[in-house]
């Protein structure tokens, strides 16, 4: 390492120092934060388990209402009447008189329960209006550790609509703010009933089981001018925040929609999108990071008037920090019918686990993450297999990870081995590659220098790219792992040593302001992981030569400046990946010093090298018919060097 490059990275420590040091919080502001944060998550934790409490309080406890011989009353109309055991009033609840269909309500609320969902439906509108996951939790109740198991929203009243659309006689009609009747509901099924148009609109839900809720509409002698084809389903959705850090949720939330022929495509992750379907859909999903909601259609939706819409909270605005993104599909539902049209459609609500998702035999684990073509397949057929294959056996996720980096370096074994003997004979020629680089200092003569150091790699059988072509071998599976840990479930609020979320960032230190570009708090594994790196580049520049054509950067300086910028930008990433970087890193190192140590003499390997070239210089000096690559490349070195002079002779 040169002086320039010393001072460089000496006065870069030293600015990110001061910078930091300036930018601390003192001890009273730091408690102070700390202090308002914890108000802050107590005060989101109390409203969630005061709004669970009033909607269990509001929520009408509705049973049938029976004659003296025990069969269920009707009113005048044969529908059924039932009795809200929660009010005050008589025990007769007459059966509801009929809304008109232009008249807002506000809907009571009705609940179905499996061992997996709790789901919520609204008269206003006949929707679903909450869903919660009994098995999962959501980080602010994560992190209180009071041994409960709180059910996770996915969202809640307000946050979800699905909705038909249609003109009536040339008017736009919509059913989300209307009246609906519940007309009949058991431990599984309950059915809504919307009367417009001189007929009906029917919407069904059923739980199937599992993550699954059955949906089907039926229209039955609607009249009037309605096109059966431009009846479209709107369905809209605001998603509650889940995890830690909300910006790395948003970063990964977006509409994923698959073609009938299989195609996938999907909305930005990152900026707010608007697309036109080309062609017709078989489902839509509504992904964040951890978990989705898939629509799927039993007879696919139609392109024409399909859309999907991704958008955007406005900083300031009132869901800013409470949900992630606002989802909104207008799916053709292809009717030939509006006197008896059905169209039915399973729902999903559940994890983004991939064993969960690909045992439906639909595509639907497409919309994870796990990046494109080779990465992909690195990750599910080798790396994800062993991590979970691990995991099987009760391990802490962290040591899973670790055996998992031990197994893959093992594996690597050989083109390290590769990388490391490579290495060696190009510190070994370092001194003669040096001296070659002197020797042709001018550009003119950047052709004899290439010839000279082709010549010096022949002779002593190194090459500069037999370095270069194990470590291609190996990026595939860092860059597969880079997509891996932060999308894999299985890491979902799995703690280690001090990170109590492997999925998401580790914190040492809070700081209890923004640093920007870097964050609120100090990650511990991502400063281990960028220390490693630079030990690990520090071992490795000797091999470099410096740069000797001016104009051109220092690639050492350059390799040194890496490590410090993964200080800013794995930040904010999931623990886990940086776990997995610095025990690679750090695995590696050793890995150097013990074939080193044990495996391979560089004394021997130098006296080895010195042969192979005084043997080279032997049968150089022999007469050898030259090989026909060999003749053209000294052609074109003569052809070079008469232009150069030509060039010479002109000035």
């Amino acid at each position: 390492m040169d002086r320039n490059t010393v001072i460089g990275l000496t006065l870069i420590g030293a600015l990110l120092v001061v910078f930091t040091y300036m930018s601390q919080p003192s001890e009273k502001e730091v408690k102070a934060q700390k202090e308002k944060e914890q108000k802050e998550l107590a005060e989101q934790a109390k409203k969630e388990a005061d709004s669970i409490e009033k909607a269990d309080k509001n929520k009408p406890v509705l049973v049938p209402k029976k004659d003296k011989e025990g069969n269920q009353m009707k009113d005048e109309k044969g529908r059924l009447v039932y009795i809200n055991q929660k009010t005050k009033q008589d025990t007769a609840i007459v059966a509801r008189a009929k809304v008109p269909s232009n008249v807002l309500t506000k809907g009571e609320t009705f609940r179905l329960e499996s061992e997996k969902l709790i789901v919520d439906f609204s008269t206003k509108g006949g929707i679903v209006s909450a869903v919660q996951l009994k098995e999962y939790e959501s980080y602010v109740n994560f992190a209180k550790k009071d041994g409960k198991l709180t059910p996770l929203y996915l969202f809640k009243d307000g946050d979800q609509k699905n909705q038909l659309i249609f003109n009536i006689d040339g008017k736009k009609y919509a059913t989300g703010n209307k009246a609906f009747e519940m007309v009949s509901k058991s431990k599984n099924k309950i059915v809504f009933r919307h009367e417009v148009a001189g007929g009906s609109i029917d919407f069904i839900y059923t739980l199937k089981g599992g993550y699954d809720l059955g949906y089907t509409i039926q229209l039955k002698d609607l009249s009037g001018n309605i096109l059966p084809n431009s009846v479209l389903l709107d369905w809209q959705m605001e998603m509650l925040r889940s995890e830690r850090l909300l910006s790395e949720q948003r970063k990964v939330s977006t509409i994923c929609y698959q073609s009938t022929a299989g195609k996938l495509d999907w909305n930005s992750e990152v900026a707010e999108a608007y697309k036109t379907a080309e062609a017709d859909m078989k489902w839509v999903a509504y992904k964040q990071s951890y978990f989705s909601s898939i629509l799927d259609a039993d007879n696919g939706f139609k392109a024409t008037g399909t859309k999907f819409t991704s958008t955007n909270y406005k900083e300031g605005s009132e869901k800013y920090f409470t949900h992630i993104r606002k989802y909104q599909s207008k799916l053709n539902l292809g009717l030939t019918s509006v006197k008896d049209g059905t169209v039915s459609f399973s729902w999903y609500f559940g994890p983004n686990d991939y064993h969960t998702l690909a045992a439906y035999d639909k595509d639907y684990d497409d919309i994870l993450n796990l990046g494109w073509g080779l990465f992909r397949w690195i990750n599910l057929y080798a790396v994800q297999p062993v991590f979970e294959f691990l995991m099987n056996f009760g391990l802490n996720a962290g040591i899973a990870i670790l055996l998992l980096t031990i197994i893959l370096k093992v594996v690597l074994m050989p083109i390290q081995w590769k990388m490391f003997v490579s290495s060696a004979k190009m510190r070994i020629l370092k001194p003669q590659i040096d001296e070659i680089n002197a020797k042709y200092p001018k550009k003119e003569d950047a052709m004899k220098k290439q010839m000279d150091m082709m010549a010096l790699y022949r002779a002593s059988g190194a090459s500069p790219l037999a370095g270069c072509v194990p470590m291609l071998i190996q990026m595939p599976i860092l860059l597969a792992v880079f997509r891996f840990f932060p999308a894999t479930f299985t890491l979902r609020q799995k703690g280690f040593l001090w990170a109590e979320d492997l999925s998401s960032f580790d914190s040492i230190w809070d700081f209890g302001t923004y640093i920007p570009l870097y964050g609120n708090h100090m990650s511990l594994f991502t400063l281990l992981m960028a220390g490693t790196t630079l030990l690990y580049t520090h071992l490795n520049s000797s091999n470099m030569t410096q740069q000797q054509q001016p104009g051109m950067p220092n690639m050492k300086v350059i390799m040194y400046f890496f490590p410090v910028m993964m200080i800013f930008f794995f930040n904010n990433y999931s623990s886990g990946l940086s776990y997995y970087y610095f025990i690679s890193t750090l695995m590696t190192i050793i890995l150097m010093f013990v074939i080193k140590k044990f495996f391979v003499d560089e004394d021997k390997l130098k006296a080895k090298m010195a042969e192979a070239q005084t043997n080279s210089a032997k049968k150089a000096t022999s007469p050898k018919k030259k090989s026909s690559f060999m003749q053209r490349l000294e052609d074109l070195q003569k052809q070079q060097q008469e232009q150069a002079k030509n060039r010479t002779k002109k000035k």
